[in-house]
């Protein structure tokens, strides 16, 4: 894959491995309808006044997040560390061979689509119909459907779509014979007339989450693909961070087994109706590994497409992803960068070893860790600080506790106390429209979320 802009693919569903998406007409018009919604309440943090203005007009009059009107808590996403992170993904997947299409279910924000595409991503993978819906109507012509899809409606759209447009492509998970039938059954019903590609998931191993359990489940599922004319078996994917107590060791043996499993169906010629075979894995804490493994894919009868799923990296974090990267364990290859800083306001200052911030469960993810406070600004002069002596203990709905040490006693009532935030994932739904912010403070533009 390359970093550059990305290339198109040919109508017949197939891709030379790595090829970029083209970024359509249609997402480029979409672009221009969120740049002209209207600023209003809907969107916490945004300045009152504002209120009317397109998102491009407010983009355009660079207003200062803290001296421009913006409300606190107020969630900024680097306009630097974004690019940055943006750059390191696509050249590390064009260096290692593999095609790259980030879990879109990150950050649902199109704008991002846009610039992942741009960095050379094959596609954008979902995990739910709803999500692929979003990808769609913002032109996006190729999505890994990391699941099995067995809900009827959904089937209907999505056959919908494939039958109205030649150039889009989805790939979904099967992993079981059953899901394979039901499958088959709502498209035919709704006489699909283009097959639906498909890979066999294969499960992590004993107590994991989804995916077929051993190599005779496989079969039996790639023999049922087989037998549905709506179909098209064209490779074998997985989720190696549900590998159980996972390390180096177990994910590599596991995603050794994916690549024999694919090794495997192709010499029982199960991929002869497909122009390329499809392996995929790679969350955002083994990319390593699987670029390893990848790797060492022996020749298959197909053209290969090696296709990471990583997500989390467009924004990174300042918590889990920051610990779990692998740039940990290959510097050489780069760092990611986090992106995301949000600002709230001490409210109260009740004791000596105590204060309170405005922003809670509502704005802040608390489901893998806390909130870490890294910066201070004054509210008298704007100056800015290391958050030295406070820490997180909890969060309420719409508080933050700090707990307070002699270190940081100067903290007053009125001073924006900037966090670093743990888990990506549960960052951008919390936000339907966010600041990008330079390093000097200046808000450039905004990008919009779909959850």
């Amino acid at each position: 894959m390359t970093a550059e802009h990305p290339t198109g693919r040919p109508n017949d569903g197939t891709s030379a491995p790595g090829a970029g998406e083209p970024v359509s007409g249609r997402a480029a018009g979409a672009a221009a309808r969120l740049a002209g919604e209207r600023v209003d309440h809907r969107f916490k943090g945004l300045p009152p006044d504002a209120a009317g203005l397109t998102v491009r007009e407010l983009a355009d009059q660079r207003r200062s997040l803290f001296g421009g009107g913006f409300t606190t808590p107020v969630l900024a996403l680097s306009a630097e560390a974004l690019e940055h992170n943006l750059a390191l993904m696509g050249r590390y997947a064009a260096r290692h061979g593999l095609a790259f299409a980030p879990h879109g279910k990150t950050s649902m924000a199109p704008a991002l689509f846009e610039r992942q595409l741009e960095h050379g991503a094959w596609g954008i993978t979902a995990a739910v119909p709803h999500q692929a819906r979003v990808y769609r109507a913002f032109g996006v012509r190729r999505i890994f459907l990391a699941n099995q899809l067995v809900d009827p409606a959904a089937l209907r759209w999505l056959a919908g779509e494939l039958d109205a447009d030649p150039e889009f492509r989805c790939v979904v998970y099967a992993d079981s014979v059953r899901g394979v039938e039901l499958m088959d059954a709502a498209l035919s019903a709704c006489g699909a007339t283009r097959p639906l590609d498909v890979v066999i998931e294969l499960g992590a191993g004993p107590g994991a989450r989804t995916g077929a359990r051993t190599d005779e489940d496989c079969a039996a599922v790639a023999a049922a693909v087989a037998a549905a004319p709506t179909l098209r078996l064209t490779g074998v994917a997985g989720y190696e961070g549900e590998v159980p107590g996972a390390d180096t060791g177990r994910v590599t043996a596991w995603l050794r087994r994916l690549v024999a499993l694919t090794a495997a169906l192709d010499a029982a010629g199960r991929f002869a109706d497909t122009g390329e075979i499809v392996i995929s894995a790679g969350g955002s804490a083994w990319f390593d590994a699987v670029a390893r493994v990848f790797a060492e894919i022996p020749e298959l009868s197909r053209p290969v497409l090696r296709l990471l799923r990583s997500g989390a990296y467009v924004s990174h974090d300042d918590g889990h992803y920051r610990r779990l990267t692998p740039f940990n364990r290959i510097p050489d290859e780069g760092a990611l960068r986090p992106a995301f800083r949000l600002w709230a306001q001490v409210l109260s200052r009740p004791e000596p070893g105590q204060a309170f911030l405005n922003a809670g469960k509502r704005d802040a993810p608390y489901d893998l860790h806390l909130p870490e406070p890294l910066l201070v600004r004054s509210a008298r002069d704007g100056t800015e600080r290391p958050a030295a002596g406070l820490t997180v203990t909890a969060l309420s709905d719409q508080h933050t506790w700090l707990d307070v040490t002699a270190e940081a006693r100067a903290l007053e009532v009125g001073d924006w106390v900037g966090l670093g935030l743990s888990h990506p994932c549960t960052v951008f739904d919390k936000w339907q429209l966010i600041p990008v912010v330079t390093e000097d403070g200046t808000v450039t533009d905004f990008v919009r979320t779909f959850f």
